[in-house]
């Protein structure tokens, strides 16, 4: 083997390594690793797994990402719309909490989500990364933060009850409430205190870190067991062992894995492109599906839950200085150390504190500001956010998912269905043809001439709406030429090639005539295929709207001459 295809097995970003580059890594890798260790323990308890699951998720997922992903900062082990979401799941296989049935079906559930990303890079469906608009995510974003804080409330409350829907939990705190752990209500609320603080007066210090080892130390002075706070409890030291799924949940668990496959690999490419500097190649989504898909797998055979890129933990990474994925293998290196050495000191960590970590980073995820934004600027969209909002937190987070799916697919289907038709005018004393608007009474319309033009693609589920909204166009301007400005269609299908036929058909009865512009290469090949071209013929196809204007001018002009 050559030593070029050597290098061609090699990670992009160890190729492209500068000599000072290390240093940045390593001291952004232990910035990460003081954020993302103590969140992944919490995540790991919000999706009612043992906490070491959530430092095996930091390590092994971590590991087999920066070998083979394509974003140099991306920080891979889980988060928080993960965790809630693989709670639902393993609450549906495992309602009675039994731990070890708890961790095969945790193995199970991420084997799968693995296995359909590898599925979906083999039918290199990268492509649907796209096919979620921003509002909805905002809302869904939004859904997920709300419903994680109410979640966590109980923890911090140190009170239990059944858990059921969102408003089923929220009545349940609230009729819980004087059961209330006032020791454990003092700590979570000093741990919240303690963090907002942090990020407010000193931001650049692991605050998340601090915080546990405050938490840790207040448990072994003040002997906060006694004191009806909650522990983490005992932590398995050591290495992962192997954890064998079990196929027999497989039937229940497969359509949550591929939910959460879709958002892991969406907030992974989404935080990828987020975070890519100028001088960096933006990360391949087709990789990015391997990547993240053996992630996974390697993480569910070591008792990981499913992960993929976060997008605080890795805008961390950023802001610390990462310039490659050295700065992941470090925090995967602090993950181990905890996991051999440190397991007795994080037992120590009450749970109200964790549920106050998970609700205080959950809080980001909600942002009214982006709401306002999208207000602002168009309604339609705002409603959208609204409805995945709404789909969240009412029907559940992976119902949630499906509905956020269903919104972004009816905003791409209402953008297609719905094209716009401009009647066109021509700025004075230039070749500029724009939508004919009250804001500029001065431009020139062609007594005779009626200039339109559709954009975006033409096919069956909107050539009707054109022709219908052609026809009283029309009707109202009584034109010898109805002149059809194609040069913002992209694509012209049978149907819409059959519709224009019928349009010019009957325009032609009532003696008008139909002509196609700008046509880009494609279209214009199809056109001349069909019907329609054989009807319109070359004469009534013209390369853009300045000859065809010139060409009707003239025309009218000999006329009047004869």
């Amino acid at each position: 083997m050559s030593e070029h295809r050597w290098f061609r097995l090699l990670p992009e970003w160890l190729v492209s390594c500068r000599a000072d580059w290390p240093r940045p890594d390593i001291v952004a890798g232990l910035t990460t690793g003081a954020v993302i260790i103590p969140k992944a323990m919490a995540y790991a308890m919000m999706a009612g797994l043992p906490v070491q699951v959530g430092l095996y998720t930091a390590l092994v997922p971590m590991v087999i990402y920066a070998v083979l992903g394509t974003s140099r900062v991306l920080s891979v082990s889980t988060t928080t719309t993960l965790a809630i979401l693989t709670a639902a799941q393993l609450g549906q296989v495992v309602p009675n909490g039994n731990p070890a049935a708890l961790l095969r079906a945790s193995a199970t559930l991420t084997l799968l989500v693995g296995a359909a990303l590898l599925l979906a890079r083999l039918l290199r469906l990268g492509i649907v990364a796209n096919f979620i608009s921003e509002p909805v995510l905002v809302g869904f974003r939004a859904g997920i933060g709300l419903v994680i804080v109410v979640d966590q409330i109980p923890k911090i409350l140190g009170i239990h009850f059944t858990r059921g829907t969102f408003v089923q939990n929220v009545l349940s705190i609230v009729h819980t409430l004087p059961k209330t752990s006032l020791a454990t209500l003092a700590v979570g609320l000093a741990i919240i205190l303690f963090l907002l603080s942090m990020d407010r007066f000193v931001p650049k210090l692991p605050a998340p870190l601090l915080a546990v080892a405050t938490a840790i130390t207040g448990a072994y002075f003040l002997n906060f067991q006694h004191r009806g706070v909650e522990l983490v409890g005992h932590i398995p030291p050591g290495l992962p062992s192997l954890v064998k799924p079990d196929l027999s949940f497989i039937t229940v668990l497969w359509p949550g894995a591929l939910g959460i496959a879709l958002m892991s690999f969406t907030e992974t490419v989404a935080a990828g492109r987020a975070f890519a500097r100028n001088d960096e190649p933006p990360p391949r989504a087709d990789r990015e599906l391997l990547a993240t898909g053996l992630a996974n797998v390697g993480g569910a055979l070591l008792g990981a839950m499913p992960g993929g890129g976060g997008t605080t933990q890795t805008a961390v990474n950023v802001l610390a200085g990462a310039r490659t994925q050295l700065a992941e293998m470090v925090t995967a290196a602090m993950a181990l150390v905890t996991t051999l050495f440190l397991a007795p000191l994080v037992a120590m960590m009450p749970q109200s504190a964790l549920a106050a970590l998970v609700i205080v980073y959950s809080f980001g995820l909600i942002k009214p500001i982006e709401f306002r934004e999208i207000l602002s600027i168009r309604r339609t969209e705002f409603s959208w956010a609204i409805v995945a909002f709404a789909g969240v937190v009412l029907v559940g987070t992976l119902k949630g998912v499906i509905v956020a799916i269903i919104v972004s697919l009816v905003t791409l289907a209402y953008h297609v269905a719905d094209p716009p038709v401009y009647v066109l005018r021509r700025k004075p004393g230039t070749n500029v043809f724009r939508p004919q608007s009250p804001e500029h009474p001065e431009d020139e319309s062609f007594p005779g001439l009626l200039l339109l033009r559709p954009e975006g693609p033409i096919f069956f589920a909107n050539a009707a709406q054109i022709a219908h909204k052609i026809e009283p166009l029309v009707r109202e301007a009584q034109p010898k030429i109805v002149a059809v400005d194609a040069s913002g269609v992209l694509d012209m299908e049978y149907t819409a090639l059959k519709m224009f036929a019928q349009v010019a058909r009957r325009q032609s009865q009532n003696g008008i005539q139909l002509w196609l512009i700008g046509m880009n290469p494609g279209v214009l090949a199809v056109v001349q295929r069909s019907p329609l071209g054989q009807m319109l013929r070359r004469e009534a196809m013209h390369f853009n709207l300045e000859i065809a204007v010139r060409r009707y001018l003239s025309n009218e002009l000999a006329r009047e001459q004869a």
